[in-house]
């Protein structure tokens, strides 16, 4: 088999499992396809996920679903104003030997996992939500001087309530750009809305199968690295960032009216790795000018922050980003 032939049927055979991963979350969650997608293209991306949106609309439900799917350990945290870091990470203890001798001993807390949901993250205080960043980033915690490995693959998913601002923190934009993706979940149609009231109160429990382990999930994020970027396709998402940056070299007239700071070098970078995750969807080993348009929103609308007289005007990110998206060209002058 010729290389083209075997990327051909590694993007194929990439596109059927996970296919059939987000089939079997479907027996669970009603809609919300594009939460799914973006879920599943972060964790392929070693990345981490923060979901917004109000209570009750299934963001913890797909979390559990997602783990159990996946055959990965799950741990749950639901961050209070007095949870302090040792509540996440662990803690030195003195324990008891069987000679009577006693010692001091990590006990490691629920960060150890593979899929952690931080539940309403942004209402632990500055100091808890600091205690996540080593985590994220570097998949270690560090204790009384030792370093712990996290197993991998390691995914965090995030959710806050948009809403609610009494007894909560906003997330600092350090700790914001550490996520991969910023998704929005919204509320269900009609239909998808008569669908969760039929399976959620007749007794009905699906059937939920394990489809994919770590070790391949390990293997398609080592795949998603391989996928091409031309230079002309990478050069459009670098002139995208720098799009957002006001007064910039590659500055839109809308950005210099309503954005204070633009995306960071970890925008570009998640444009494009998530990009080729897409890509690898079409059975494609290359990335497209459309790909990189269709990531574009969940990569940067957390990454930019708009000025007073934005908000003034109830101007809202995504409508910045839609501006430069369509201000841009694919081509460079």
């Amino acid at each position: 088999m010729s290389t083209v032939e075997s990327m051909q049927a590694d993007a194929e055979e990439f596109r059927n499992r996970y296919t059939a991963v987000r089939e079997m979350i479907g027996r669970v969650i009603v809609g919300h396809t594009e939460i799914v997608d973006g879920v599943l293209t972060a964790m392929l991306c070693r990345g981490h996920c923060l979901l917004e949106g109000v209570p009750g609309l299934g963001k913890t439900m797909l979390v559990r679903t997602l783990a159990e799917v996946l055959e990965l350990q799950f741990s749950r945290i639901q961050f209070t104003p007095d949870l302090m870091p040792a509540d996440i990470l662990g803690t030195n203890m003195i324990v008891e030997d069987e000679n009577g001798r006693r010692k001091f001993e990590f006990q490691r807390g629920p960060v150890f996992t593979q899929i952690l949901l931080a539940d309403e993250i942004n209402r632990a205080t500055p100091k808890t939500q600091s205690a996540m960043l080593e985590t994220m980033q570097e998949g270690t915690v560090t204790a009384a001087g030792t370093r712990f490995e996290l197993s991998q693959p390691f995914f965090v998913l995030a959710t806050q309530n948009p809403i609610e601002q009494e007894g909560t923190y906003p997330l600092p934009e350090a700790q914001m750009d550490r996520f991969l993706f910023k998704l929005v979940v919204g509320y269900s149609s009609r239909e998808e809305l008569g669908t969760i009231v039929d399976r959620t109160t007749r007794g009905e429990h699906p059937n939920i199968e394990k489809v994919m382990n770590g070790d391949e999930i390990i293997r398609w994020q080592k795949l998603v690295r391989e996928v091409i970027l031309a230079p002309h396709v990478q050069d459009y998402l670098v002139r995208l960032t720098m799009a957002t940056h006001p007064r910039g070299a590659h500055s839109v007239p809308i950005t210099n009216e309503y954005v204070r700071w633009g995306s960071s070098p970890r925008g570009a970078q998640t444009l494009a790795l998530t990009a080729k995750v897409r890509a690898l969807l079409d059975g494609r080993f290359n990335v497209s000018f459309e790909d990189i348009r269709r990531v574009f929103l969940p990569a940067m609308r957390h990454r930019v922050l708009l000025n007073f007289e934005a908000q003034a005007e109830g101007i809202e990110t995504d409508q910045v980003l839609l501006d430069i998206l369509e201000k841009v060209p694919e081509k460079a002058e």
